[in-house]
């Protein structure tokens, strides 16, 4: 179906043949038809694809109306430029008709020539001809068509960066020159030199400043002098805030970690570092807080913080007013304060003493170290050397007195919570040592060993062994059927008998006030496990919902 547009209306004949034709194509019996380039088409591409439409028809069999078009752009890139002042080869020797009338070049005519016009041209004295120009066709695209700087040459920026150097490097090499040129070393006439530099149009050199008592034409420069970040324009009255130099690099630029220092756009400051490995004097930019508190500006904050104090006293004290006043007496205030504290130093020297004290310690004895070699082997004696003095408290130590050989606090008795002698274990203070007997007499002396004495000189009944037990059963704190209870069976039976028995009766009330007075009368708990263990057995429980259950015997037949 790839040539049907290309034959246009066909026969019932050629249409049917067309048909077996693609046919045959698709089953693989015909071979494929091609495209101008030979190559194969797919004859199962659908016809709404294959057929090209009428604007783009060739004619023949092709697919290339849906291929991209090969576009080359090499032409239209932006580094694509011809050669400015490229010359085609020697010049002519005589002016050549369709020239240029005055240098004599043939690639452009007098009004387009560049050269100098001459008082009289090339035509007519055949003199100084110029070499043709080479003629660049240089095919731009869109984009470069619009560039501005299609065809600048960056390299021709960094001439202009040396030929400021070069300048300022003469023109600080010739006011060196100018200085040391000067027979007089006074500052005022240094100054006034540097002045009449600036007039001249020179640049101003940091070093130099100017004072109000050295100076007094100060005052007609200081309309026309800048602020730091400012501009005040005389004529209009209006600041006009830099923010800075444009060559700079922003702040916010320096590092582009996002995690770096912050930056608040609204006052447009970085307190911080933006680059924190490097030293603050190294770094190109060190943070808001680096100047803030380096070189003079400390000083600064000392004295306005002066200067508002001295004004909150009800002194007259103005920085801006009057700076020089306010440096002044800053400074006499700190030696008036430096003097107060030595006076106050020496009164109370005077007063309490302890003068010695205040001296200062060695460094060596402060930390420590010393020239004394000493060896200790692994098990911690010292085996070269001699080994450090142990440090005494202001207690006599080591001192045993009354025939004690262990100090006063080297035992400690549990039984009573008191300290003792370890050699005798008295545990009175400053007594005489009584040695090995005074531990057997304190061993013996203890609860736990008269108690084991009492115990063995009289051994209980069996009839005062259940006494007790009945005793220990009415007043200790255990209940009776708690713990590990064992039943007697002949007993438990009997219990359960008369359990029964009392229900039958209905004279449950009168039995218990009975037990309960016979239980008082005799001192003795009457209950025993195994009637407790029966009345258990026998009482009816209401809230059983099988309590009252019984079965059928239909239940069991079927």
């Amino acid at each position: 179906m790839a040539s049907s547009s290309a034959v246009g209306k066909l026969s019932r004949e050629e249409f049917r043949r067309q048909k077996d034709l693609d046919a045959a194509r698709k089953a693989g019996t015909a071979p494929a038809a091609l495209d101008e380039e030979g190559r194969p088409i797919n004859p199962h591409i659908p016809q709404y694809i294959s057929q090209a439409p009428w604007y783009l028809d060739t004619g023949a069999p092709s697919l290339s109306h849906q291929r991209r078009p090969f576009d080359d752009r090499s032409a239209d890139k932006l580094d694509n430029w011809y050669d400015r002042g490229a010359k085609a080869g020697p010049a002519a020797k005589k002016y050549r008709k369709g020239a240029c009338e005055n240098c004599g070049a043939m690639t452009h005519k007098k009004q387009d020539c560049l050269e100098r016009p001459r008082k009289k041209g090339a035509k007519f004295t055949n003199k100084n001809i110029q070499a043709d120009e080479i003629i660049h066709d240089v095919a731009t695209g869109f984009d470069a068509k619009r560039d501005r700087w299609n065809g600048y040459d960056p390299a021709e920026h960094k001439k202009i960066y040396e030929e400021y150097e070069a300048v300022e490097a003469a023109r600080q090499k010739l006011r060196e020159e100018e200085i040391d040129n000067q027979t007089t070393t006074d500052l005022a006439a240094v100054r006034k030199l540097a002045k009449a530099g600036k007039k001249e149009g020179k640049e101003a050199d940091p070093d130099f400043g100017s004072s109000d008592e050295e100076d007094a034409d100060d005052d007609k420069y200081a309309d026309a002098a800048d602020a730091v970040g400012q501009k005040l324009d005389t004529k209009t009255r209006i600041t006009v805030r830099n923010l800075r130099i444009r060559e700079d690099t922003a702040k916010y630029l320096i590092n582009l970690d996002p995690e770096s220092a912050y930056y608040d756009p609204k006052t447009r400051s970085m307190r911080d570092a933006p680059i924190k490995n490097v030293p603050a004097e190294e770094a190109k930019f060190a943070g808001d807080n680096f100047f803030r508190f380096s070189g003079e500006a400390p000083e600064v904050q000392e004295l306005q913080l002066f200067a508002w104090q001295a004004a909150a006293r009800g002194n007259d004290v103005h920085l801006n007013a009057n700076p020089t006043q306010g440096q002044l007496l800053h400074h006499e205030f700190k030696e008036k304060k430096e003097m107060m504290k030595d006076v106050n130093k020496v009164s109370i020297l005077a007063k309490y003493g302890g003068e010695e004290y205040l001296e200062h310690v060695p460094r060596e004895l402060i930390n420590g170290q010393t020239e004394n070699y000493v060896e200790y082997s692994r098990t911690g004696h010292v085996i070269k050397g001699k080994e450090r003095a142990k440090t005494r408290s202001k207690y006599p130590e080591d001192v045993y007195v009354n025939n004690h050989t262990y100090v006063w606090g080297s035992w400690y008795d549990l039984s009573s919570s008191t300290w003792g002698y370890a050699c005798c274990h008295s545990t009175i203070h400053i007594s005489y040592c009584a040695g090995e007997a005074g531990k057997e007499a304190t061993q013996a002396s203890t609860a736990q060993a008269l108690l084991a004495s009492s115990q063995a000189q009289s051994e209980p009944s069996a009839q005062d062994n259940e006494v007790r037990a009945r005793i220990d059963q009415n007043y200790s704190k255990k209940r009776v059927g708690e713990g590990d209870v064992s039943l007697d069976k002949d007993r438990l039976a009997e219990a359960i008998s008369e359990e029964k028995k009392r229900k039958v009766r209905g004279d449950k009330d009168d039995d218990r006030s009975s037990k309960k007075i016979k239980g008082l009368q005799s001192g003795s708990h009457d209950v025993t496990e195994e009637e407790l263990e029966a009345y258990r057995m026998t009482r009816r429980n209401a809230e059983d919902p099988m309590a009252n259950y019984v079965d059928s015997e239909d239940v069991y037949t079927r």
